[in-house]
């Protein structure tokens, strides 16, 4: 055998990792198109009920420490993303936080009501139309989440929908003809569209030029925030939000 010499090279200068529910098929390739090749987006999953309720939303706190320490131990990332909007409404991002950290080491925790909510900061929003595809009372935890974070939601409407597979195959017709309806209303400023399995990166900005206000979505607005985080910049095309600093 031939013993060879090797010289080691520094991580990634970005380091981002991303939790996601083992029932999302649609954050991942999103994910693609907005962060630039040069950052490092490491990805774990965490196991997720069949039914998006409060229930199954809050079991997943005993499995998120060990979903974060699949993620390689050598590195130290930048930030790290838990993408539930829903999960993180119930059980809330300091608690989030708390058990991510348990798992992975990291400058930053975020999960997409906080990054929402410092979006609409950025922009200066602070009544949204949120349109979810889930039932009732977990779209009211989310409500009642960015009430608290200073974005109010007066226009709410929803697909009513408890099967996590069903959400990936809502068509982004239909989603587009409710975000338009939902964002004519006068008295909100933005649309949020919620859920990470939701497709909608794609028609975020026909949505924005039909009723000329920001549009959100649940995976924008967390890309926006990990790459605000950790000084990457994420890549531009995907509605207003893509162009905020």
């Amino acid at each position: 055998m031939t013993v060879f010499s090797f010289e080691l090279e520094t991580p990634d200068p970005v380091r981002l990792g991303l939790i996601i529910l083992q029932a999302d098929e649609t954050i991942e390739r999103d994910f693609r198109r907005l962060l630039p090749v040069e950052t490092a987006c490491h990805v774990s999953r965490v196991p997720s009920g069949l039914e998006v309720t409060q229930e199954t939303l809050l079991a997943m706190r005993a499995h998120l420490p060990s979903a974060a320490r699949l993620f390689p131990d050598a590195l130290r990332f930048d930030a790290i993303g838990y993408a539930c909007t829903s999960g993180a409404s119930v059980i809330g991002s300091a608690r989030v936080a708390e058990l991510v950290r348990e798992g992975a080491q990291a400058e930053a925790i975020t999960d997409p009501v906080q990054a929402l909510i410092a979006a609409c900061r950025a922009c200066g929003v602070t009544r949204l139309a949120l349109l979810s595809p889930y039932v009732e009372d977990v779209s009211d935890m989310l409500r009642q989440r960015l009430a608290e974070g200073g974005v109010e939601t007066p226009v709410f409407g929803s697909f009513n929908v408890a099967e996590e597979a069903k959400v990936a195959r809502i068509a982004p017709a239909s989603v587009i003809d409710a975000a338009t309806l939902l964002g004519a209303d006068p008295s909100v400023e933005a649309v949020f569209l919620s859920c990470t399995n939701l497709r909608t990166l794609g028609l975020l900005e026909e949505v924005e030029t039909r009723i000329a206000k920001p549009v959100f979505s649940s995976n924008l607005v967390l890309a926006w925030h990990l790459c605000r985080l950790s000084g990457a910049r994420m890549v531009p095309g995907f509605g207003r939000l893509s162009e905020v600093a």
